[in-house]
């Protein structure tokens, strides 16, 4: 007997997956059993709307709980639906909205399990399209500060995916402009608070866990090479001075591109990468003991391509590189840096040294980069330049990065002199005065006027010094006033080089500039280069016609043969002038001779005007070849990347074939260029070791010098002796005949072969002897 409509529905209403396939199938049969589970949702979420409002009981936890679990049942469920009832369920996401960040009316969200399955059936509305990316990241992106961390992990996956996805193809502005907004927002709502500092940690709660998230999330979009334009840098440059120190401490990482979260992140790869190996090798190790099958080979063959995969993620991570530098993208850099300036003068007495360094790092690289004057700065960092500061030599290299050629001289002459006070003298060791010298070295390297001649003399005294890191500084600071500044030397300082480039030649002053360029330098040897390829591209065609030609013209080589004797036989004779003699005087060999003068002294002027012709057309051929190319062709980034290699291969040329030290200054000024456009924004700055210097090498403790030793073991068989075990198809101890050789010769000695020989009577021996020459005559037959 078949079942009526209503005895269905109630058969359906405690079966939802059930119902849900039914609806999926036939939208319209099931409506009235979807509307009857719908108004069910919409008086649970009223339900959940008023609890918030009225207080309840412990005595009522296990009703709620039971609530929340059918309340999360039919979440699901209306969203599996939805796409097949839009007019009813449009309101769906604003209800989802409301469970999560609470409605207008001040309704409670929903927490715990209830708040995850709201959070995965929203994604999945996305998934189906029913909302789009922007409705969902309005919802997610406020809720990253507010959940735990296993939920908080998946919203931020989520919110990455979404992105990156969106901007697969081509990029997604509207999203990305509503995306920054809300970014925007969420670093602003803390800048009102008060600076707390990180020196009393734990005293006073800082806030700011919404701008932590907004700066993270702008790191990992930053690192995937999804955003890189001005806007996404404003935002970190913003972050940059929030009152939370750790805000501040992710945005000055951001920029300085060294986050120890990277470096973490990196640790872990390799760890987990090291693990996956290891895995393998059991695994190989199992079957080589064990029995083997399909199904163990599948498995082997599954974790090494795993294993294959995570080595190729993460060298994959290591080289990726983003697409424009940060620093560089700055809306307006001189207030950026003003800013910086004014936020660690203020503050000075409750940020911690580490947070002032890294202040210290984005500042001087900031006013390297874009030429900024931030002339207080001088003044604020001579105070730590004391050579028992903590975490000094990264003081000096911020230092030496904030001075480029517009920095006043006037400004630096203090600092100098207080470097040299501090850092050069007896009282202190080899490696300050080394660290102390680089330092000057460096500033000089950017703004040579800053030093003093008699400064300068003490300091190149140094040279003379026992200690080799002392001695390549100073030779350092005075090879450096050889090429900039040689005037500043006395007259036998001054080197051969720079003796002769003083004449005629003076240095600039303070605030003047080189004359104009007249052209690009080296755009010859790119117009040569083109030309090469032009002519070999010329001469392949020539060839592949001439071999047409060659093959069309096939008997007819002969054709001209006969003509070419008819002329021959045709041409002129010479004739015999007889024997008569003619007479020539005196006079008419003078006047030859006066003839043969004038025309001599005609040519040489003929030549002379030729000369000068000549070289007054290469000039102009030069002066057109430099205009015709920057005129017919428009320089791309690839035509100046081959000019650089042209130009270093052309100095290399120059300095192996005997060019001077000129040709190798050039050369190496070229290949560091080369560095510096080549490899990452950190090897644009620097380092630590530039400023230390060469140093003699510390004396390895015992865990190093085991590190070594296992080191020298990786790849070599286990250690022990190898006698026996040479030559042969199964490994064996010594042979009898091998140990009797090494035996001690006491041992020997008393032996029983031995002590049997002493004992041994005489008729033994001759019956010995007469054995070992009947044995001799043997073996000669």
């Amino acid at each position: 007997m078949p079942k009526s409509r209503a005895s269905r529905g109630i058969l359906l209403t405690s079966n939802l997956p059930q119902l849900q396939n039914l609806i999926k199938r036939d939208p319209e049969g099931y409506k009235e059993e979807f509307l009857t589970q719908y108004n069910h949702y919409l008086s649970l979420l009223r339900l959940q709307q008023v609890s918030s409002i009225s207080s309840t009981n412990a005595s009522n936890s296990s009703n709620v709980d039971k609530s929340n679990e059918l309340f999360g049942d039919l979440i699901t469920f209306i969203s599996q639906v939805a796409q097949c009832y839009p007019a009813e369920t449009r309101e769906l996401p604003l209800q989802f909205k409301g469970l999560l960040l609470g409605s207008a009316e001040g309704g409670q969200t929903v927490k715990g399990d209830l708040r995850r399955t709201v959070v995965k059936n929203l994604v999945m509305l996305r998934n189906k399209e029913i909302i789009d990316s922007i409705e969902l990241l309005q919802i997610l992106l406020p809720l990253l500060p507010q959940v735990p961390s296993a939920l908080r992990g998946m919203i931020r996956h989520t919110i990455l995916t979404d992105i990156k996805t969106s901007n697969q193809k081509t990029k997604n502005h509207r999203l990305n402009r509503v995306v920054q907004s809300l970014l925007f927002g969420m670093v602003e709502s803390g800048m009102t608070a008060q600076v707390v500092g990180d020196k009393g940690k734990g005293k006073v709660k800082e806030k700011g866990g919404e701008a932590m998230w907004a700066v993270m999330m702008v790191k990992e979009l930053w690192k995937k090479g999804v955003w890189n334009d001005a806007k996404t840098v404003s935002i970190v440059a913003l972050a940059a001075f929030h009152p939370n120190t750790k805000v501040q401490s992710a945005a000055l990482h951001f920029f300085l591109g060294s986050d120890n979260e990277d470096e973490n992140e990196t640790d872990s790869d390799e760890e987990d990468i090291r693990e996956a190996r290891r895995g393998v090798k059991k695994m190989e190790h199992r079957m080589e003991v064990g029995k083997s099958g399909r199904k163990k080979d599948r498995m082997l063959a599954q974790m090494k391509r795993e294993t294959n995969k995570k080595r190729a993620k993460h060298a994959a991570g290591l080289n990726a590189t983003p697409n424009f530098p940060a620093l560089e993208l700055l809306h307006d850099p001189q207030t950026f840096g003003e800013k910086l300036y004014d936020n660690l003068h203020k503050h000075d007495k409750i940020y911690s040294l580490d947070h002032k360094i890294l202040i210290m790092q984005l500042l001087s690289r900031v006013m390297g980069v874009h030429k900024l004057c931030v002339l207080g700065f001088y003044s604020y960092i001579i105070k730590y330049l004391t050579y028992h500061q903590l975490q000094v030599t990264l003081i000096l290299v911020s230092l030496a990065q904030s001075v480029h050629e517009l920095t006043p001289p006037d400004v630096l002459t203090p600092v100098i002199r207080k470097l040299a006070q501090e850092f050069v003298h007896p009282g202190v060791g080899a490696e300050v005065i080394a660290a102390g010298l680089n330092a000057i070295r460096e500033v000089c390297r950017r703004q040579p006027w800053c030093m003093e001649e008699d400064l300068l003399s003490d300091l190149i005294d140094y040279r003379k010094s026992k200690d080799k890191g002392v001695v390549t500084a100073s030779r350092g600071l005075l090879q450096l006033f050889r090429e900039v500044n040689p005037g500043m030397l006395k007259r036998r300082e001054r080197g051969k080089a720079a003796s002769m480039g003083l004449i005629g030649n003076q240095v600039l002053a303070y605030g003047h500039s080189k004359d104009a360029a007249e052209g690009i330098e080296g755009l010859e040897l790119l117009e040569e280069h083109f030309a090469s390829l032009r002519k070999e591209a010329d001469g392949d065609i020539a060839m592949g016609e001439e071999e047409n030609e060659d093959e069309d013209g096939k008997g007819w080589e002969d054709w001209d043969v006969e003509s070419d004797n008819e002329s021959e036989s045709s041409g002129w004779e010479d004739v015999s002038s007889g024997e008569e003699e003619l007479d020539i005087s005196d006079s008419d060999d003078e006047e030859d001779r006066k003839r043969d003068r004038e025309e001599k002294r005609k040519l040489r002027k003929l030549k002379q005007k030729s000369r000068r012709a000549n070289k007054d057309e290469e000039q102009s051929d030069n002066t057109k070849k430099l205009s015709l190319l920057a005129q017919q062709k428009i320089l791309t980034p690839a035509d100046f990347a081959l000019l650089n290699e042209l130009r270093l291969k052309a100095a290399k040329e120059l300095a192996e074939s005997g060019g001077g030290s000129g040709a190798k200054r050039k050369l190496a000024a070229l290949e560091a260029s080369k560095r510096h456009v080549d490899g990452d924004e950190s090897e644009r700055f620097l380092t630590e070791n530039e400023i230390l210097g060469p140093r003699k090498k510390a004396k390895a403790t015992w865990e190093e010098k085991m590190e070594l030793v296992q080191k020298g073991r990786e790849g070599r068989e286990k250690f022990g002796s190898l006698k026996g075990k040479k030559q042969k198809g199964t490994p064996s101890s010594s042979t009898n005949r091998e140990k009797a050789r090494n035996k001690p010769l006491m041992m020997a000695v008393h032996s029983n072969k031995v002590m049997q020989k002493k004992k041994a009577s005489l008729r033994d021996k001759q019956i010995k002897l007469r054995a070992a020459i009947d044995k001799q005559k043997k073996l000669k037959h």
